[in-house]
């Protein structure tokens, strides 16, 4: 009898290992090195091993994180299945609710209307708050899990990759919903506001308004929502034909935003690139420190300098673009309670938002 090519026997064994429940849905499995190493075989061989597992749907890869069991050969074991959650009756009536700040009116608001149409609906909600930290954001997630909640809705944190118990939660299947940002490489149900169009819109306005030379300031792009308003900027000078000055972008590091260091680094960024006249910001937070670093250099907002950001700052003369958090948080409860229900149809919704000059 002929024996199976080296690949097909690396295939094997994994599915053996998840059939035997050594490997469960969610867990990593060997790279492509590690693979190569423990059966004496090429990186090329093992990678086909596991691009082939991937292509029948039992493994999916996610960048940065490695290779993870995604769902079961059809011969898999049914006493394997014992624990998974379920729908449907003895449900909690409670769901969890993962904000990582609230310091902004905007935190403020999506708390008060996911606790609105939460109630609405007959569930409890319980708030737990990461304070922008991904090991607490896991603990959260555990807590929230052991309390027995029928689903979490999830804020994530400002990191350039997302939590391993997200992860976990997508590949079990467990209801829940991400608010404001997404997982690229997992389809799951999310809902967030139309960042590229928002920023797009942002950008023309200053155009319109006869800048060229336009600054982007916002935090250095570790997630969906800073990397979309990126986006959405470069597309609105593409779509007019014009070129893209990177050297005006300022892009700051996380731990520098906590730190209260970025108003220094704007005004030293504003010192070195004189010819700016406008800005858009990613944030309310960068729009007042942006604000502040300008006074500071002695131009004035919007005669020397002009601003624009998402979400209202509270400064004036500063336009701002509006996302519309209440019908972000309906589309939120709806989505979580259709998982709660039994139904699963992962998607991503986006909410249209509106420039404000006020």
């Amino acid at each position: 009898m002929k024996s199976l090519p080296l690949y097909k026997k690396i295939q094997e064994d994994i599915k053996r290992l998840i059939a035997i429940g050594k490997l469960r849905e969610g867990d990593r499995v060997p790279s492509e090195k590690e693979l190569s190493e423990r059966y004496r075989v090429s990186q090329i061989t093992s990678k086909n091993a596991l691009v082939g597992l991937m292509e029948e749907g039992l493994l999916v890869r996610i960048q940065g994180k490695g290779t993870f069991v995604m769902s079961r050969p059809e011969n898999a074991s049914a006493l394997d299945q014992l624990g998974e959650w379920t729908a449907g009756p003895g449900r909690s009536g409670r769901i969890g609710l993962v904000l990582p700040t609230m310091k902004t009116k905007v935190d403020q608001r999506f708390l008060d209307n996911i606790e609105k149409y939460a109630t609405a609906a007959g569930f409890e909600l319980m708030l737990r708050i990461t304070r922008e930290s991904q090991l607490e954001e896991s603990k959260v997630i555990s807590s929230f899990l052991n309390q027995g909640v029928d689903g979490i809705i999830i804020f994530p944190v400002e990191n350039e990759t997302y939590n391993d118990s997200i992860l976990r939660l997508s590949l079990d299947r467990f209801p829940f919903v991400l608010i404001d940002r997404f997982l690229k490489e997992i389809k799951t149900y999310s809902v967030s506001s139309d960042n590229i169009n928002g920023t797009k819109e942002a950008v023309e306005y200053l155009i319109n308004n006869g800048h060229s030379s336009i600054a982007f300031i916002s935090p250095e792009i570790t997630n969906t929502v800073t990397d979309e308003r990126a986006q959405g900027f470069e597309q609105a000078f593409l779509e007019r034909g014009m070129s893209i000055d990177k050297s005006l972008w300022c892009l700051i590091p996380l731990e520098e935003i906590a730190s209260g260091n970025s108003v220094d680094k704007i005004r030293e960024f504003l010192g070195e690139n004189p010819e700016i006249t406008g800005i858009v910001t990613a944030n309310t937070e960068l729009c007042r420190s942006a604000y502040k670093a300008a006074v500071a250099a002695r131009k004035r907002v919007p005669e020397d300098l002009e601003l624009i950001t998402f979400d209202p700052p509270d400064l004036p003369h500063v336009p701002f673009i509006r996302q519309n958090e209440e019908e972000m948080c309906r589309l939120t409860v709806d989505l979580l309670i259709e998982q709660i229900e039994g139904a699963f149809e992962a998607r991503r919704i986006m909410v249209p938002v509106m420039l404000v000059n006020e």
